[in-house]
């Protein structure tokens, strides 16, 4: 501690001729090294007379070291030293601009991969369709069980042979023989082509005097010829509309096919195909629409139209809504072979720009605001 002022300045004198520099004594270089003076020095006593530590010992120097890489008993080699220090600070460059690259390169690669997730288009996505998940008009069934993955079941907790309708109120009671698992992150509604294999309302989905659209995503596993209906609705006597596969000009295709209201001998049934596409073993989105307005059906695969007829009305049954069959001259035909998933009702006519949308996962907000219906889609 001082009072502010420089202590006074006491400067080394130079080393004198023949001494060891400055921190060693005077005299010929000491013949022990590095470490070990001659005549006592630190941690050493002294050996001639007393000091501090207390009275003089003798002392018995070891035997000469062996010095080693040092060139010089009394100066160290100082190139060499240098050489070692900028080695490892190269070394340390190295791993700095290595690092930086390794960074840099993963940063340029996780941008790349998200640039090329974004760039993919939606169309190549087979579940986009469950973006188009309509507004819901009323609270899904409180006691339904979650799904461990994704919090959904597409069936009701208190009773799993019920599909549950997520949008509205319609469950639909399934076949001894219909099952509902969950395929990779999905659920699908699997039937096996038979009797009870099957789901049912207990009421009709679709009020057919007014316009709506439905779709479905299906997966065909029957290559035989005949009719192969996804959905239609309607007991009794007949349908009133049914969607599927059936044969056409010899050859199996797409149909959306409606009972109308004209009056005559026999019930009069208009039928839109999608000819010359593939009905087995391949995923697609069927959509099929009914426009009261205008008085037209049409029918859309994988959001494309494949055709459209001019009708006077679609015939009103009071029956409920039919998954995997259709009723035929008072029979069940149609027993549906494959999978159904995406099931979706909606109360108002899809343009084809919003059935293109929808199977893009773009449908608009207000065409969402009107689903009514919706079973298996998560």
């Amino acid at each position: 501690m001082t009072d502010g002022t420089n202590p006074p300045s006491n400067p080394q004198p130079e080393p004198a001729p023949g001494s060891g520099g400055y921190g060693f004594p005077p005299g010929p270089a000491a013949s022990g090294g590095y470490g070990y003076p001659q005549g006592g020095g630190y941690g050493y006593p002294p050996n001639q007379s007393a000091g501090a530590f207390g009275p003089a010992q003798p002392f018995a120097p070891g035997p000469e070291p062996d010095l080693g890489a040092i060139p010089s008993a009394d100066q160290p080699d100082w190139e060499a030293m240098a050489d070692r220090s900028a080695a490892e600070r190269r070394k340390k460059r190295l791993w700095m601009i290595g690092g930086a690259v390794t960074v840099l390169l993963l940063l340029a690669g996780g941008g790349t991969f998200f640039l090329l997730k974004g760039d993919k288009p939606a169309e190549d996505d087979g579940n986009n369709v469950a973006d188009n998940t309509p507004s819901a008009s009323a609270s899904p069934d409180p006691g339904a069980s979650a799904s461990p993955s994704k919090g959904y079941s597409p069936t009701v907790a208190s009773d799993p042979s019920l599909l549950r309708d997520s949008v509205g109120k319609t469950s639909l009671r399934m076949g001894p023989e219909a099952t509902v698992p969950k395929v990779g992150e999905h659920f699908e509604l699997r039937l096996k082509g038979n009797a009870n294999s099957y789901a049912q309302a207990t009421e009709a989905a679709v009020d057919t005097t007014k316009s709506f659209s439905l779709s479905a995503r299906v997966n065909n596993a029957s290559a035989a010829k005949g009719p192969h209906i996804a959905m239609s609705q309607g007991t009794g006597e007949s349908f009133s509309f049914e969607l599927g596969a059936d044969e056409v000009n010899g050859k199996q295709a797409w149909v959306f096919r409606v009972r109308t209201t004209e009056k005559s001998a026999k019930p009069t049934i208009v039928t839109v195909a999608a000819e010359g596409l593939k009905t087995v073993k391949d995923t697609t989105v069927l959509t099929a629409v009914h426009d009261a307005e205008k008085k037209m059906i049409a029918l859309y695969v994988e959001g494309k139209k494949a055709g459209e007829a001019q009708i006077p009305g679609i015939w009103q049954n009071a029956g409920p809504l039919q998954l995997g069959r259709a009723r035929h001259d008072n029979n069940w035909v149609g027993a549906w072979t494959g999978s159904l998933t995406y099931i979706r009702f909606y109360g108002t006519a899809f343009t084809p720009e919003q059935a293109a949308a929808y199977r893009k996962g773009q449908l608009d907000d207000a065409a969402k605001a009107t689903g009514t219906h919706s079973w298996v889609i998560g």
